[in-house]
């Protein structure tokens, strides 16, 4: 275990090693912008607050993404189904009489327990048959989650409670929703737990070991199916807190709710390096931060036009860098 956990460092250190110094650059003056656009803009800066907001979330459900990715090489595009169904889950337990908090963290435990479910009882079975078998699983589970949501809650708007209230802050002539400030907050202490579990966990290291060395990890004794179940699991709890930050920021709870924002999730995903975890969360931030920014300063930029333009501009960085802003050329030898 102690060989692997050198190896998986060492690999991991090339892998952040491997992002270009103009890529580098090109984040330290994003950065040097918004500090500058915030000290010099109210606006500039109330805008940044909440592209922060919905940027967390994009990167959290990225990171779902990710993480399923680097264990099967394929894209999980029942993520976004599965989340939704969790904040449904959520809306259910409230409606039984728990608090939004209590039916928050129930609601992750049971996320978990069916994201290990469904990988263990539908991935499993078609994981070593072919990447397309399990893409078409995928596809159906999707189909699936909203045929089952919309036949037990139906399709009419509901609401929830929103977790944080209205109230808001004012800072130096600064408008913060502690809505927005409270999402922020949220998204980056699960992403900060899993990073946490992932690099200072004998079980952390396991499932890294299992996700990328799988026969080495079987020599040492990991069990790595159980591992892959267990990164599912941690998967789906990404996805409901990325669901459940996202409901109120949409004010209704629909079975639609999660399929605009898994575009932009794997936009991000796609952006960061689909094997970059650190690049799945960035590229989560910046894009939120780029659609706020735009929205306000180029008009002709409306809510319809969103979407088409983040995958264009998402296309012309790929056109300069195709592994994305932390990926890396992967060399295969015959």
């Amino acid at each position: 275990m102690v060989a692997i956990a050198r190896k998986l460092d060492l690999r991991e250190r090339r892998y952040a090693g491997g992002v270009s110094l103009p890529v580098l650059t090109g984040l330290a003056a994003a950065c040097i912008f918004l500090v500058v656009g915030c000290l010099s803009s109210t606006i500039f800066a109330q805008q940044t607050v909440a592209g922060l907001a919905q940027g967390a979330v994009y990167g959290s459900l990225a990171l779902a993404l990710v993480l399923i990715y680097r264990a099967t090489e394929v894209i999980n595009f029942a993520q976004g189904e599965m989340a939704m169904a969790s904040v449904y889950i959520a809306y259910q337990l409230i409606a039984w009489g728990l608090s939004y908090w209590e039916a928050f963290f129930l609601t992750l435990v049971i996320a978990f327990v069916l994201g290990l479910a469904i990988q263990v009882t539908v991935i499993r079975p078609v994981q070593q048959k072919s990447v397309i078998a399990v893409v078409i699983v995928t596809v159906g589970l999707f189909i699936l989650i909203d045929g089952l949501v919309n036949w037990k809650w139906g399709g009419a708007i509901r609401f929830m409670p929103a977790p944080f209230g209205e109230k808001v802050y004012h800072v130096g002539g600064v408008a913060f929703a502690r809505q927005d400030l409270g999402t922020l907050v949220v998204t980056i202490v699960s992403v900060v737990a899993l990073w946490l579990l992932f690099q200072f966990t004998k079980l952390g290291l396991a499932m890294r070991a299992a996700a990328l060395r799988p026969a080495a990890a079987t020599l040492v004794g990991v069990r790595v199916e159980r591992m892959l179940a267990l990164g599912w699991g941690l998967a789906a709890v990404l996805g409901a807190v990325a669901g459940l930050m996202a409901e109120p920021s949409q004010f209704v709870l629909q079975p639609t709710l999660m399929q605009p924002i898994l575009l932009y999730a794997f936009a991000a995903a796609v952006l960061g390096g689909l094997e970059s975890a650190a690049g799945a969360v960035i590229g989560g931030i910046a894009l939120g931060i780029f659609l706020n920014l735009i929205g306000q300063y180029v008009h002709f930029v409306t809510s319809e036009l969103r979407q088409p333009f983040a995958f264009a501009v998402l296309l012309a960085v790929l056109l300069v860098k195709p592994t994305g802003l932390f990926g890396r050329r992967q060399v295969r030898k015959v």
